[in-house]
């Protein structure tokens, strides 16, 4: 079974329930995702991904984003059809880059980031390169994988899909959270350990994630005060 699979069967059951809710400082925007809509665009990404790019258990696909709640249907997505995420470009089957990011991938998609889910503007996608959300939002909403997705599957870096697992459950476990629990996070999900530390060791517990990117220090009281956060991830 897919990472993806092991991390949402849990919270499968409450369709509702919030699980992403993304803050941008610099940008000024709020947005959640819940349980339904994670899954959504998760299995849009890993459709798109399977159908465009041939992708299959095991290979490369470079994940090059700042913490976001595209990023997490884009690691969501590529972990469903089996992919290895890496955090470097090349040799990669294609990366997701943010727009003006570089990449040496067979292939680049790159994610707009907008707040509000618009694809890039017209005329601003480079040479070579796909829009992910024009692109994405066009491809099915559900999901089943093509080839089964072992638990030896390289899923992020060289660890396997049991190996990240067990280790992002061993650290929500460490620090005490729950499927109860609300998680402010101002963790980047930069290289695998910020994916491992910021990304999947809240979703590991079932958590709510509340993560803040480009933080504003002085609005981080009322962020946890208006979210009804009950616990810090350690940045």
């Amino acid at each position: 079974m897919s990472l993806t699979e092991l991390l949402l069967r849990p919270v499968l059951g409450s369709p509702a329930k919030p699980l992403i809710t993304h803050y941008d400082d610099k940008q000024g925007s709020r947005v959640e995702l819940s349980v339904a809509t994670t899954v959504n665009w998760a299995a849009k990404t890993a459709n798109w991904l399977v159908d465009e790019f041939d992708v299959e258990p095991g290979d490369e696909v470079a994940v090059v984003l700042p913490s976001h709640w595209q990023t997490a249907g884009v690691l969501l997505g590529a972990w469903w059809c089996g992919a290895r995420v890496v955090t470097e470009t090349a040799g990669a089957r294609v990366a997701f880059v943010a727009p003006g990011g570089a990449s040496d991938a067979a292939a680049t998609a790159v994610v707009s980031l907008h707040p509000m889910g618009l694809g890039l503007p017209a005329g601003s996608v480079p040479d070579g390169a796909m829009d992910y959300l024009t692109e994405a939002r066009l491809s099915g909403d559900q999901f089943s994988p093509l080839f089964p997705v072992p638990g030896d599957t390289p899923a992020l870096g060289s660890s396997t899909v049991d190996e990240v697992l067990a280790e992002a459950r061993s650290r929500a476990s460490g620090l005490g959270l729950s499927a109860d629990d609300r998680v402010l996070s101002t963790v980047e999900w930069v290289g695998v350990e910020g994916i491992l530390a910021g990304f999947l060791t809240p979703l590991a517990a079932g958590a709510h994630l509340v993560q803040v990117t480009d933080a504003d220090p002085a609005k981080l009281a009322s962020r946890r005060e208006a979210e009804r956060t009950t616990a810090d991830l350690p940045s």
